[in-house]
């Protein structure tokens, strides 16, 4: 469909090894403690799929189906299922805009740091209700990249932060998502809605070395890297400038990054 956007992070080994590291404990703990077994749940936008795992582990891997747009994430959730032995988990390829499921088919939809990706996300939302049951449960949950914080003062960071928010807008996303998801659940016509924050830090010498080893990566390499270089926003010394940063600022014992996540948790 034309609704789908450019992904502005890519597929790439800086992105992924990232996303890997992404756990229902780290970030869906605002969902895990309405979860029970033999509920059918719905994952959408599931990606590097370990999420996707751990929610299967929780319900039923029979119970559960993943949504991604195109086959080529969808393979990555299908191999990291396969990795850790879940292979009854349906990988479905579809737009979030229109899923291909009926109405009213499953007890909880699912999504992490997937709105502020998509061109519509009401409309997500509003397809999330539909194919929920009456009496389901619909989690999100989505980065405030404004609201994002750092020390010590890097003006280096200053730059990557509006480079990034520059980028994912132009690509038609919302980088300060976490913050609507209450307007556009309210508009989607969700009533029942608990909205929630939570962050994640990077402020240990394990974590700093994985978020700066992310973002030099990705500011250095494709996608978005070249989205920089094909606008003329930032050439490559810029970028590797802001890489070095990154590297510098992980080696730093005083070095702190939190990352603000707004949440939702709403009944059909």
């Amino acid at each position: 469909m034309s609704d789908r956007n450019p992904y502005t992070h890519g597929y790439g080994a800086p992105v992924l090894t990232s996303h890997r590291a992404r756990t229902a404990a780290n970030s869906a703990a605002h969902l895990l403690p309405q979860l029970r077994p033999g509920q059918r749940l719905l994952d959408v936008g599931s990606g590097a799929g370990t999420i996707t795992a751990d929610l299967a582990r929780a319900v039923g891997p029979e119970n559960v189906m993943a949504l991604e747009v195109e086959e080529e994430s969808a393979a990555l959730t299908r191999a990291e299922l396969a990795r850790q032995g879940l292979e009854q988990v349906r990988v479905l390829v579809g737009d979030a805009h229109a899923m291909p499921l009926e109405d009213g088919t499953v007890d909880v939809v699912h999504a992490h740091q997937v709105l502020q990706h998509v061109a519509d996300p009401v409309r997500v939302l509003a397809e999330m209700r539909r194919v929920a049951r009456p009496g389901g449960l619909i989690a999100v949950r989505e980065s405030d990249y404004e609201g994002f914080r750092w020390w010590p003062e890097t003006p280096a960071f200053d730059r990557w932060l509006a480079l990034y928010l520059r980028a994912a807008r132009a690509n038609g996303g919302t980088p300060d998502a976490g913050r609507r998801l209450l307007a556009w659940a309210h508009e989607a016509g969700l009533e029942d809605v608990v909205p929630g924050s939570s962050t994640w830090l990077h402020a240990t010498p394990e974590s700093r070395a994985a978020w700066a080893a992310s973002w030099s990566g990705r500011i250095t390499s494709a996608p978005f890297a070249d989205q920089l270089e094909r606008e003329g926003w930032a050439d490559a010394a810029e970028r590797e400038e802001i890489a070095a940063a990154f590297r510098t600022w992980s080696e730093d014992p005083d070095g702190w990054f939190s990352l603000l996540h707004g949440e939702i948790l709403a009944r059909v």
